[in-house]
């Protein structure tokens, strides 16, 4: 499956005044890095790949919509999975991006 094109664009506009911002093709979507740190992603299988503090991953996960990112048959803390119907609104998506730039900034740049 082809990543959303549209769900992509809507990124874009939310993420116009950042500084540092790169897109990167990656795991069959479309990456969103901050000064080298992925933030956010526009998943191949659907939906949107969002990087949080570890720390925030149990908290996360008890909203609607959002599930563990699992690569190679484990669960990544860290990373989160949400559902397109979890970032239909605009306020949805972001709130994600917003937490998904914000960690990627307090990471060391690449």
């Amino acid at each position: 499956m082809a990543y959303d094109e549209d769900l992509a664009d809507r990124i874009r506009e939310l993420l116009g005044a950042e500084r540092g911002v790169e897109e990167k093709r990656m795991f069959g979507g479309l990456a969103f890095l901050i000064n080298g740190n992925m933030s956010v992603a526009v998943s191949g299988q659907g939906g949107l790949l969002v990087r949080v503090p570890p720390d925030d991953t149990d908290e996360l996960l008890q909203r609607a919509h959002v599930h563990p990112m699992v690569m190679a048959g484990r669960e990544t803390r860290g990373w989160l999975r949400v559902e397109t119907a979890g970032v239909k609104t605009r306020r949805q998506l972001h709130g994600w991006v917003t937490r998904g730039v914000g960690h990627a900034r307090s990471l060391p740049p690449k």
